[in-house]
């Protein structure tokens, strides 16, 4: 069962905990980002515009802008800060592409990507974080992100092909239907390797040929489906 996440006060008062908040994520982007190296200030706009703290359940929100993922239920976590902004930055988005994203979890990943692309579609294996998900993402008036629930490594073929594709879990192999839907010209970032450890990936189809460059090491949750692996216990 999906916890009840709507925003409850972390500090004394609503008043001032709004504003605690507010500070953190501040913090949040010039701590954890900008001193990374993050230069790409449409990015860093859309991260100080999007609330992370609402997409972490209410026992979590104090520590909703640490540099860390999060557990958020069924098993799934919220990525780290860093890893939103790094993944989103690799597609180069400037507000006119249809993006895939595979791994809705909570939703926060996909708010940040509705600050800069046309349309959204996101995908999540489990039903239980679908339903939450669009339920939040729709009260929150993202209105250009679509979920839908399915099994990511097939991707949404009906719907395709797409400008950009984002994976936001870590896969054995590039599942070949998420290559099949990438357009021309379009960039992919997927996180490829073991349970453990895995690789983000950028990779980009020119002239009808994928190009594929390594980003930097990362650690996701498994990417489950035909192409990923197995359905693990959670």
């Amino acid at each position: 069962m999906i916890k009840d996440w709507r925003i409850k006060p972390w500090g004394a008062a609503g008043e001032r905990s709004a504003m605690q908040l507010e500070a953190a994520r501040r913090a949040m982007i010039e701590t954890q980002i900008e001193r990374r190296g993050m230069r790409d200030e449409r990015v860093l706009a859309a991260m100080r515009a999007v609330p992370r703290h609402a997409f972490v359940p209410a026992e979590l929100q104090s520590q909703a802008y640490e540099d860390a993922p999060l557990p958020i239920g069924a098993g799934q976590t919220i990525s780290q800060p860093y890893m939103v902004a790094a993944m989103t930055a690799a597609l180069q988005l400037t507000g006119i592409e249809r993006v895939l994203e595979v791994g809705a979890g909570c939703g926060y990943q996909a708010a940040v990507l509705s600050k800069l692309g046309r349309e959204i579609v996101t995908l999540e294996y489990r039903a239980e974080l679908a339903a939450a998900t669009s339920r939040r993402l729709a009260e929150m008036r993202y209105d250009n992100v679509h979920v839908h629930c399915g099994d990511g490594t097939l991707g949404l073929p009906e719907m395709a092909p797409f400008d950009a594709i984002l994976v936001a879990a870590g896969a054995p192999a590039v599942p070949p239907p998420l290559l099949a839907q990438l357009a021309e010209g379009g960039r992919m970032v997927i996180p490829v390797g073991n349970l453990e450890n895995q690789e983000l990936q950028l990779i980009e189809r020119r002239r009808g040929t994928l190009q594929t460059n390594v980003l930097e090491g990362c650690r996701f949750v498994p990417l489950i489906g035909a192409h990923g692996w197995k359905d693990l216990p959670l």
